[in-house]
């Protein structure tokens, strides 16, 4: 895609994209490609601007397109099928993918310098640069093909992703004890974190319940008399002014446990809203003042000044917005698959 204008960055959303759909995480998806795809677009002269933009933008796919561990914590916390939950995260993070390569085509057309064209690189190059991550795209079919099939679940699939992951290190011979030691210190860290997370988020959940906050929220929402979808309105505006003071993880754990029994008891499906809820989150990662990626990419990046990451992000975090509107008043973008694969 390099040898037309905005092309390296167009690439960069897509890599973004796959490497969302193996990680599950925004911060890393972001700080990764930052080391990767910034020092390739700065060699053909792109604007630092849209280029930690594309970066920091795509990687807000991460907590969206499955496998996703804040959609997990969602699951749990609202007690919804995870399974469903990532089937249904997939058409909207295509989506996403497609909305941000309008962003960045609207961005090279404005300022056609700050995303020159590349190399043309030829069929046999890039077929040789497809093979080295053959095993990375097998690894995914596997992993996502088996939960969509219902072979088997999103628990049972990460012990299966790990061991495939762990086979494909030893035939490629890069795995040594020092190397194994870092990856189960840092998984046993990781995980220990996200168990404190989840039980914290539970004992807030109940703590909700048990002191009537969402019967007073849906009697105070009915005193309104606010037709359905206005209410649902009035929660995003909610998370979008939340998000641009709090991080995504703190603003699903503190407002999940209010909303969804009023969600659910005006007859919305919790599925469909924990998309929803997501792709706001995903908003507030590249909104200012406190856009998490954007500061995750001034510490992976010191010499690129935040507020030019924020310029830059100005269209993607645009197109965020319609991209959340379509999703709410179309339900079934997020609902077909859910419904054709397991209702």
């Amino acid at each position: 895609m390099g040898h037309f204008k905005g092309g390296l960055a167009m690439a960069t959303i897509l890599a973004c994209g796959g490497f969302s759909a193996i990680c599950g995480s925004s911060l890393a998806t972001a700080a990764t490609m930052a080391k990767v795809a910034m020092p390739q677009m700065r060699k053909y002269g792109y604007s630092d601007s849209l280029a930690a933009a594309s970066i920091a933008a795509g990687g807000t796919l991460g907590i969206l397109i499955p496998p996703s561990v804040i959609l997990v914590i969602y699951g749990i916390m609202t007690e919804q099928s995870i399974r469903e939950l990532f089937a249904a995260g997939l058409i909207p993070g295509i989506l996403g993918i497609l909305f941000y390569l309008a962003a960045v085509a609207y961005t090279v057309r404005r300022d056609p310098d700050s995303g020159p064209r590349g190399e043309k690189t030829s069929l046999q190059y890039k077929l040789k640069a497809l093979g080295g991550v053959w095993s990375t795209l097998m690894l995914f079919l596997v992993v996502m093909g088996g939960i969509y099939a219902g072979i088997f679940t999103p628990t049972e699939a990460a012990g299966i992703g790990a061991g495939s992951a762990f086979l494909i290190a030893l035939f490629r011979h890069t795995l040594n004890f020092k190397v194994l030691y870092e990856i189960l210190s840092d998984t046993a860290k990781t995980t220990a974190s996200l168990f404190a997370v989840i039980i914290g988020a539970m004992i807030f959940s109940n703590f909700v319940n048990r002191a009537g906050l969402p019967d007073d929220l849906l009697q105070f929402v009915t005193s309104m008399n606010l037709v359905p979808l206005a209410v649902i309105f009035l929660i995003l505006l909610i998370y979008i002014l939340l998000g641009c003071v709090l991080e995504s993880l703190s603003m699903l754990l503190l407002t999940v446990p209010a909303f969804f029994p009023l969600v659910q008891s005006l007859g919305f499906d919790l599925i469909w809203f924990g998309i929803v809820v997501v792709v706001v989150t995903e908003i507030s990662l590249i909104t200012p003042p406190v856009g998490l990626n954007i500061f995750v990419l001034s510490s992976v990046l010191p010499d690129v000044k935040t507020g030019t990451i924020f310029k830059g992000v100005t269209p993607f975090w645009c197109v965020d917005i319609v991209r959340l509107i379509l999703i709410t008043l179309i339900p079934a973008l997020s609902l077909y698959l859910p419904h054709l694969l397991y209702r």
